[in-house]
């Protein structure tokens, strides 16, 4: 009789193995689709830079007021734009973090999710263009709710078929528990998308305050736990309430899905760049016949000015990116505030289009010199600050965020604060010089765009100079505290140990 038990409980142990394997057999790494979908995000957020660049302003016009107020406008419907994007790149990110595997039915769901998300640039034009219509907010607010809604599609499918789902899920006892947390997570941003669609038929102001809310709701459910248990007291949640594992906005982020976001961004920026050479800056055959005699070489030299241009924002661009690896190359784990200010920084990166495109019409609008290098000198400060704020943020917990070699004291410390401030400093000096000798701005911004690489190149040399000459201040301080001659001197906490 126990034989036949036995044997029972072999077959049906087989069939189940068996059927695991069959389900097994449909499924794949999710390794690409995530590679895939972290790119066509990290385009989808750049590109929506190109209608407020390509704002026509003639020749004859000038920077006044009215230009400056329409740039501003534009300027904050991007940024608006560009972190809803980032916030729904964040929650694709949560969401296969739960996702473990794929099949052929989830790829084609989050093909449908990526179609979705292509089609914000177009709304975004339309806000732009149409400000006082509501139809361009309502159809933002409509890809947004179905993004949500493919993304809700993507977890009633995982949950239904568990082997798709993290190891951790999959052995859970509550599931469904999990799964309602998730959706939960997943929905509440469209839905606050719903109400703003609602509202942009008859109030569209409140549409963008309420989108707005949309990018910090996360810190906004952060801080009102926060003083929900100062002031109420902590209320532990019941133990069969949610397992540890699900949707933790709170978690830190995947650092490999940072950099690759991040990393596309960058390289999408350099892109952009180079498109606006070819498209602006080929002679026409017919001017070259008639104004220059049939010179190309002629007609390429008065393009000058905008390829200096051109060479100095990808300067800008790629100096950028190696102060953000260098950053991220030290980074062991990338906290929620940290993903924000990224996010920030990576939202003025992509307005460096936007800073070539006044920087090269130097030479049609010189009138207007003085007020288009501010504008530059400002998005390149704001996206060096934002690098500068995550190096700050992460010295907060360096024990969990960062490698030793960039803590305090760290061998590296000193040379990493001195190559993420050197952009801050060099156009924050840049604006103000600008307020003092402001015939000279076109000089001083060429100035700084030539000087800054060659500082990359001296940094570190630079920084040991300085480090030198400290440690001999420090040495011939007349009123310096004396040490116990039977303990070794320590070194300042400020102070990293020599390079």
């Amino acid at each position: 009789m126990s034989r036949l038990q036995t044997q029972e409980q072999a077959v049906d142990s087989e069939g189940d193995s068996s059927l695991y394997r069959r389900n097994e057999e449909g499924t794949q790494s999710s390794h690409r689709m995530l590679g895939f979908s972290d790119a066509l995000l990290s385009i989808i957020a750049t590109v929506m830079i190109l209608p407020v660049t390509h704002t026509e302003i003639s020749p004859e016009q000038q920077f006044d007021k009215s230009i400056q107020k329409l740039l501003a406008t534009r300027i904050a419907v991007y940024l608006m734009t560009f972190l809803i994007v980032t916030v729904a790149w964040a929650a694709h990110t949560r969401l296969f973090q739960v996702v473990g595997k794929i099949d052929d039915t989830l790829a084609l769901l989050n093909l449908a999710c990526m179609m979705t998300i292509t089609l914000l640039p177009y709304t975004f034009s339309l806000m732009v263009t149409f400000p006082d219509v509501p139809l361009g907010i309502f159809l933002f607010c409509t890809c947004v709710i179905a993004i949500g809604s493919v993304q809700a599609m993507i977890v009633g499918y995982a949950f239904h078929f568990p082997h798709l789902l993290n190891p951790q899920i999959q052995c859970s006892t509550h599931r469904d528990l999990s799964r309602r947390h998730i959706l939960h997570l997943v929905l509440r941003g469209p839905a606050l998308c719903f109400v703003a669609a609602v509202f942009s038929l008859f109030f569209f102001p409140l549409s963008y305050l309420l989108m707005v809310t949309i990018i910090f709701l996360p810190h906004i459910s952060k801080a009102t736990t926060w003083c929900k248990d100062k002031f109420v007291g902590h209320r532990e949640s019941p133990a069969h309430s949610v397992e540890p594992f699900s949707i933790d906005l709170h978690a830190p982020l995947s650092k490999e899905r940072v950099e690759a976001f991040s990393d596309g961004v960058y390289a999408i920026v350099a892109t952009l760049l180079i498109l606006d050479i070819c498209e602006d800056n080929v002679p026409d055959p017919k001017d070259v016949q008639e104004k220059f005699s049939g010179s190309l070489v002629a007609a390429l030299g008065a393009y000058g000015p905008q390829f200096l241009a051109y060479f100095g924002s990808f300067a800008t661009v790629g100096l950028l990116w190696f102060a953000h690896h260098s950053l991220f190359l030290h980074v062991r784990k990338a906290t929620q505030t940290m993903g924000l200010l990224n996010i920030l920084s990576l939202a003025f990166v992509g307005g460096l289009p936007l800073a070539y495109q006044q920087t090269s019409a130097f030479a049609r609008q010189p009138r207007d010199e003085l007020e288009r290098v501010r504008v530059s000198c400002a998005i390149i400060f704001f996206a060096s600050i934002f690098q500068f704020a995550i190096w700050t943020t992460a010295l907060l917990h360096q024990t969990e965020t960062l490698q030793p070699a960039v803590r305090f004291g760290g061998q590296e410390h000193a040379f990493m604060f001195a190559k993420l401030a050197l952009y801050p400093c060099a156009s924050l000096l840049a604006f103000a010089a600008t307020c003092l000798l402001s015939r000279f701005s076109t000089a001083i911004f060429h100035l700084m765009q030539i000087s800054v690489p060659f500082a990359f190149l001296l940094l570190r040399l630079l920084v040991r100079l300085a480090l030198a000459g400290l440690q001999v201040l420090w040495d011939l301080w007349p009123q310096r505290p004396q040490q116990d001659q039977g303990e070794p001197e320590t070194q300042s906490q400020l102070l990293p140990a020599p390079c």
